[in-house]
């Protein structure tokens, strides 16, 4: 479990540093350099635009994908989606800008954000079922978690590289070059996490179905549809908060508030290490307790934090700005520790890898694709962004909606068992 757990979290990561590094470069640069005819407000939300494609095409990589897994096994998932995310990223460090191209060098940019999407709706499905269809019962939760780590580690990778050379280089060498280099280094990483993932084997469960299904996305909406719209609601939240510290808070901070950049990203990567520390301990909670009840106590948390962290992030002081953070990052893993576990759960063997990366990466549109683009829109004018504060309570109390109204999955003898190991160690 340790080999398996640390390439499904080597994986995720660095397909989340290929995602998070384009997210982070549309806040900083991508506007100037291939939208120079908008204004400024105006060549950030078409950034924004291009970073939200990403998304929409997700839930079109976790059915190709999925499709793969249901039908030929999680294994050559892994490898499939890790090459193509990587070889989109590489690319997108190559686009000349606008300057060079004119109108080209934008649609480039969205073709290729679009694979990367594609290759990262399969990459989830394939990592969790790794991790959870090898996994006892009473530690699934624990081992599943693995892969939900990655993505802390690859925004703090992405935001590390492009912190380093943010600080390191000019303005001028910055927008000219520097930006470029961590999709560059995408190249290499996404080569290693193929040699990691060369002696992986395939999951016992997926072994032992005698039937695999013909056609999973057929399956999976005859009779699993509401499933699926309950999860991509009830996850929806995690995107939204995510991706409103990640990306827009990151813009809001530099072009509004004048902070400068390394210090909204010090901040912002504070608080991202300290979720991806905390997140094996949720897990083992979600382990003793239920997936359910976590998940309910971080959307009601979510929902009372959005508001103070909003009047924290308008003080433009960076240790207040990192409390209300860390408060935003502790709430959302609260939830996704446990997914990990919680959605394979929810579905029988056959349909697994589809149903799961469906249900996830649709709450990826619905929370992460728009979040940034109407935060934007919404903190326009004077005064602090109330608006973004409520926009994220109303889609924190959705969730929490959709969540009452899944069942839990952990049977109470996992739970016994769970309780009682600690006790007899």
């Amino acid at each position: 479990m340790p080999r398996l757990a640390a390439a499904s979290l080597a994986g995720t990561a660095i397909e989340f540093y290929d995602f998070f590094v384009y997210g982070t470069a549309a806040a900083l640069v991508l506007g100037p350099l291939f939208f120079p005819t908008f204004s400024p407000l105006a060549g950030t939300l078409a950034a924004f635009g291009t970073f939200a494609v990403g998304f929409i095409s997700r839930p079109l990589g976790s059915v190709l994908f999925g499709h793969i897994g249901d039908r030929y096994g999680r294994r050559p998932v892994l490898f499939a989606s890790l090459l193509l995310t990587g070889l989109a990223t590489v690319l997108v460090g190559c686009v000349p800008s606008y300057a060079t191209l004119g109108v080209t060098a934008p649609l480039l940019l969205l073709v290729l954000r679009f694979l990367q999407g594609l290759g990262l709706g399969g990459e989830w499905g394939g990592a969790v079922l790794l991790t959870a269809e090898h996994a006892p019962a009473a530690r699934r939760g624990l081992w599943a978690s693995f892969p939900q780590i990655g993505p802390a580690v690859g925004f703090l990778l992405a935001n590390g590289v492009m912190l380093a050379l943010s600080a390191g280089l000019t303005d001028a060498q910055f927008r000219e070059w520097g930006w470029r280099v961590p999709f560059w280094a995408a190249g290499l990483l996404a080569a290693g996490g193929l040699l990691l993932r060369t002696s992986l084997t395939e999951t016992p469960q997926f072994q032992e179905i005698t039937e695999p299904a013909r056609l999973p996305l057929a399956e999976v909406f005859r009779g699993h549809w509401r499933l699926v719209l309950l999860t991509a609601g009830a996850l929806a939240v995690g995107y939204a908060v995510f991706y409103t510290v990640s990306t827009w808070a990151l813009a809001y901070g530099t072009e509004r508030l004048g902070v400068s950049r390394t210090s909204m990203l010090v901040c912002i990567m504070a608080a991202v290490a300290v979720k991806g520390a905390v997140t094996p301990f949720a897990a083992m909670l979600g382990d003793r307790y239920g997936r359910r009840p976590l998940c309910l106590i971080g959307c009601a948390a979510t929902a009372l934090w959005m508001f103070p962290m909003t009047a924290l992030l308008q003080t433009a002081e960076p240790l207040l700005m990192f409390v209300g953070f860390l408060g935003a990052m502790l709430a959302f893993i609260t939830m996704f520790a446990v997914v990990a576990a919680y959605l394979p759960e929810l579905y029988e063997p056959r349909v697994r890898c589809t149903g799961a990366a469906v249900g996830y990466n649709l709450a990826g549109v619905l929370g992460g694709a728009l979040t940034p683009i109407v935060a934007t829109a919404l903190s326009e004018g004077a005064g602090p962004p109330w608006g973004v504060a409520a926009y994220l309570t109303g889609i924190a109390l959705l969730s929490l909606g959709c969540f009452a109204l899944l069942p839990e999955t952990l049977p109470t003898r996992t739970v016994a068992e769970a309780a009682e190991e600690p006790a007899a160690a």
